[in-house]
């Protein structure tokens, strides 16, 4: 494969923040050459037609399974939107209704730019959400909820059945197919045993998998954690091993300083949610004061039913703006939050993407800089960060092979989508009876 991009803007999201008026040649899949008046020679020239060319975006939490239930959960708190919504409804998912929910979900956000995910997905089911992925052509490490603390909705396994199907699905598909991977995803402290929490560690790291939780989102969380472990939520997850840099944490508002320096000092990754922890009430985490400590912070949007959107470029504004009343108006600069929505989210998946570089990874956004909404945008960071939407994504590519053509997805009808989803919908709902 060789590709040649031309008459673009190309804004590189490197260490500089480089915004260049360049030519991008793609080989392979890699990002082989940047320059100005590139020689085409053998290459498919691609005239952007003065459009941008971006890195892909990159959301580190994100539930595909719960696609399905967008506006089912609306203006709850965390516990009673888990309690009384999402686990009976996760509990009424069938292999075909998870497929559906993914498939929903994967498109919203390749047409939207995003073209790498971390994924949590519910206690069965889970080869329905790498198939969709597989389909469609995204990046996503996938994992089960483990869950085994019964609950409610009957949601959980007994800790051997959890772990052992966990294991298995890393078996199938960790390391099998060039842009998915699995990752080890227990639900959160009050779902798990500490007796399962350690043998994800284990087993997860003898795969080379990343480890994915919940922690510290909300108030009422964290005094059960405490009341349950005698210990703040961080340092308990330190304790049974589970920090470093292939943990990735949701959330984390609720912090203490010592849990602060736990995350900085063992590189555990940080990936915030910042209108999911705004709908649900949960807070607004400390995201500068994490950075400023050498935290590593990344990006997602979490699951439709708490948001209600998968949209990288709402979570990118929203993070930048609710900490501006806090501590001014320079606080989460335009650079900064682009920078933790591409090359922050790659680094904590391990991808070699997230900018455009020499070398990368060729997941590459064009976007239309003459959208209404977004015009004249004379700075091209701040546009992306502050004015645009997937409105203004027209074509997408994945290790240079593209997935969205004129702002439709690739690999499947959109007409069929949209029937498939309303019939797993109808009968999900039937199901869980709410």
């Amino acid at each position: 494969m060789h590709r040649l991009f031309t008459n673009c803007t190309l804004i590189t999201c490197d260490p500089e923040d480089s915004v260049l008026s360049a030519d991008l040649r793609v080989r392979d899949g890699r990002i082989a050459e940047i320059g100005a008046a590139l020689v085409p020679g053998d290459a498919e020239v691609i005239d952007l037609r003065g459009a941008w060319l971006m890195p892909g975006l990159v959301q580190t939490h994100i539930h595909l399974v719960q696609t399905l239930f967008r506006g089912m959960a609306d203006d709850l708190a965390l516990m009673d939107w888990l309690r009384t919504r999402v686990w009976p409804l996760e509990a009424a998912h069938d292999v075909d209704s998870v497929y559906w929910s993914a498939r929903l979900g994967v498109s919203e956000l390749l047409l939207g730019g995003t073209t790498a995910i971390l994924d949590m997905g519910t206690v069965h089911h889970t080869d329905a959400t790498f198939e969709a992925c597989a389909q469609a052509g995204i990046r996503a490490h996938i994992g089960r909820a483990m869950m085994d603390r019964p609950n409610e909705a009957g949601l959980s396994q007994p800790t051997d059945a959890s772990l052992r199907g966990a294991c298995d699905e890393a078996d199938r598909w960790h390391g099998k197919h060039p842009r998915l991977a699995y990752a080890f995803a227990p639900r959160f402290v009050p779902s798990c045993t500490d007796e399962l929490l350690t043998a994800v560690v284990a087993e997860a790291r003898a795969r080379g998998c990343l480890i994915h939780t919940h922690a510290s989102e909300n108030r009422d969380e964290v005094k059960l954690v405490r009341e349950m472990t005698g210990r703040e939520n961080i340092e308990h997850l330190h304790a049974l091993g589970m920090t470093g840099p292939d943990v990735c944490l949701a959330h984390c508002i609720h912090l203490t300083d010592n849990e602060e320096a736990i995350l900085a000092a063992t590189g555990t990754r940080v990936c915030h949610c910042p209108s999911s922890n705004l709908k649900l009430a949960s807070g607004i985490a400390r995201i500068p004061e994490l950075m400023a400590r050498g935290v590593h912070v990344s990006i997602g949007a979490d699951g439709a039913p708490c948001n209600n959107r998968l949209d990288a470029f709402t979570e990118m504004r929203t993070a930048a703006l609710i900490q501006k009343p806090r501590l001014g108006p320079t606080a989460m600069p335009a650079a900064v939050t682009l920078r933790a929505g591409t090359r922050s989210g790659a680094e904590a998946l391990g991808l070699n993407a997230g900018s455009l570089e020499v070398g990368r990874e060729a997941d590459l956004v064009a976007l239309a800089p003459d959208r209404l909404a977004s015009l004249p945008a004379p700075d091209p960071i701040a546009a992306i960060v502050y004015a645009m939407s997937p409105a203004n994504v027209t074509d997408v590519w994945i290790g240079g092979e593209q997935v969205v053509a004129d702002s439709q997805v690739v690999a499947w009808d959109q007409a069929a989508t949209v029937a498939g989803v309303g019939v797993a919908f109808r009968r999900v709902r039937e199901r869980a009876g709410v």
